[in-house]
């Protein structure tokens, strides 16, 4: 579905990324582990158009997309879930989910969209008429989630959707990403919690200064002594 070949990128004239190679197939989970500052964001946000590379190709469902702008890379099917949950504070939990869906083309598509991702996430349901800056930090995510799923996008891109969170939250949002994948979600998570990102992929990538250091399946890498010691306290 999805392939990086030798991406290379910058921010301001300084280099964070170093000739990525990298693939997703459909229905599959694939987290990219790394420490901070390891260039991990920074993918995401290249394939998501919001970073031009300066050197190699992405390909989506065999289009290359990387001279694309961000709204045509979202026409095609890709949902960006950015760090930091980014939702709209003023804003009603219902009104940033109908911000999420401006690519559907009709009413219809629209309720149905609701429909999923209130069955996906009841407690937004409950909080609709809610300030969107009043929730949680799990609701906030779980509305940055369902969001990004407004959009019935082909692949979702999630950034760090753990961070900040109480460990009980954290258990609740990785079911959800795993029932999301069960229901036919193709998944590209960036995580720094490794542990918890290796025991629901398929696959892994470990980045490191902007380089891929490691790759292959999860439970293989959840095995690997370097993984063990650098990323996982073992």
């Amino acid at each position: 579905m999805l392939v990086l070949e030798e991406v290379s990128a910058a921010y301001d004239g300084v280099q964070v990324l170093y000739d990525i190679s990298l693939r997703l197939e459909q229905g599959e989970i694939v987290c990219v582990i790394g420490a901070n500052g390891a260039g991990k964001t920074t993918i995401l946000r290249t394939i998501s158009g919001l970073l031009a590379p300066i050197a190699g190709r992405i390909w989506f469902e065999n289009t290359r997309i990387d001279r694309l702008p961000p709204h045509a890379i979202a026409r095609r099917g890709i949902a960006h879930v950015p760090e930091g949950r980014r939702i709209f504070d003023q804003l009603t939990v219902e009104e940033n989910l109908r911000m999420g869906a401006f690519l559907l083309q009709d009413w219809h598509q629209v309720r149905e969209a609701f429909d999923h991702v209130y069955q996906i996430f009841p407690i937004l349901f409950q909080r609709r008429g809610q300030r969107a800056g009043t929730l949680s930090g799990g609701e906030q995510q779980m509305l940055a989630i369902a969001r990004g799923l407004m959009s019935n996008p082909k692949l979702l891109l999630l950034d760090e959707p753990s961070l900040g969170l109480a460990p009980k939250v954290i258990d609740m949002l990785f079911e959800v990403i795993l029932n999301l994948n069960r229901l036919g979600r193709t998944i590209l998570l960036v995580e720094q919690n490794a542990s918890r990102a290796l025991e629901i992929a398929h696959r892994a990538y470990v980045l490191e200064v902007g380089r891929v250091t490691l790759s292959g399946p999860a439970r293989e890498l959840q095995e690997n002594e370097y993984v063990r010691r650098a990323y996982l306290g073992m």
